[in-house]
């Protein structure tokens, strides 16, 4: 693949990994769509979309690492993420998102047997610990549950990225997934169906986080997994946290909390030690 056009794949994904919080937390924040509501038009609309791209460009084939299990932790993802931005704010569930994300990586790589040095073993507790500073109950730490949802939400991210790496045929691929992930949610939506809260604005807002921020933008970072090995996948994810909450603060107006920037470098920090011990030991 063309380095710029690997960079290119790559910045646009993160975007939209970034664009999607901002999104939800507009939609879910201002009460204009119940979060089950938010998810099945999301992914509904993600499948629309790809299925008309794929129509059109006549991509490839899905490959059988699209399927049921895939769909499934993409929909725990989607469902999990909507439901936690009710009650955090962008960059703070963004950084539990992705801090989630990387762990879940990095005890992959342990069980498939990579070894890690004691270095990098200080930069993993660092990374925890940071984690723990910012969901530590007092006055500005996060809502438990919508933290435990959103590390939920990361876990099914990470093996949902675990699974898109080496995909030939990312725009079938992914939209298969969604295709498959649809059901989950509306039977979710129907399920709660009391519960339900649409406007105008909450579909609008969830379509678009499905059609363009979900749906194009996950079939760009399967194409980007496809030129970035896991170590590069797992730092540039690190950047998505930093935009989110800059998203938040200039178009929520959300505070910049003391917690948010020391939990940041922490997490941050630890896992690029993590990640820059893994790179070296690869180099040797």
């Amino acid at each position: 693949m063309i380095r710029s056009t690997l960079a290119l794949l790559t910045a646009l994904s993160l975007g939209a990994f970034a664009a999607n919080s901002l999104l939800c937390r507009l939609a879910l924040g201002a009460h204009s769509i119940d979060a089950q509501s938010f998810t099945s038009v999301r992914l509904a609309s993600g499948a629309l979309v790809l299925a008309l791209i794929h129509r059109c460009t006549g991509a490839a084939r899905a490959s059988p690492r699209a399927g049921w299990r895939a769909a499934a932790l993409l929909f725990a993802y989607a469902a999990c993420f909507s439901f936690a931005y009710g009650s955090l704010a962008t960059g703070t569930g963004a950084l539990i998102l992705f801090g989630s994300v990387q762990v879940t990586m990095l005890l992959w790589a342990l069980r498939t047997g990579e070894r890690l040095t004691p270095f990098a073993w200080l930069g993993l507790s660092v990374a925890a610990i940071g984690l723990i500073v910012l969901v530590f109950p007092g006055l500005s730490a996060p809502d438990p549950v919508g933290a435990v949802l959103m590390a939920l939400a990361g876990a099914a991210w990470g093996g949902y990225t675990l699974r898109g790496r080496g995909s030939e045929a990312p725009v079938a691929d992914t939209a298969r997934n969604f295709l498959l992930a649809t059901p989950f949610a509306l039977v979710l939506s129907a399920v709660t169906f009391p519960s339900a809260m649409l406007t105008r604005t909450g579909i609008v807002l969830a379509a678009i986080s499905g059609a363009a921020t979900s749906g194009v933008g996950y079939a760009l970072w399967y194409a980007a997994l496809r030129g970035l090995s896991s170590v590069q996948a797992a730092v540039l994810q690190l950047v998505v946290p930093v935009l989110a909450a800059v998203l938040g603060i200039l178009y929520l107006h959300e505070a910049l909390s003391v917690r948010l920037v020391l939990a940041s470098c922490m997490v941050l920090g630890g896992v690029a030690l993590v990640i820059a011990q893994r790179t070296r030991s690869a180099r040797s």
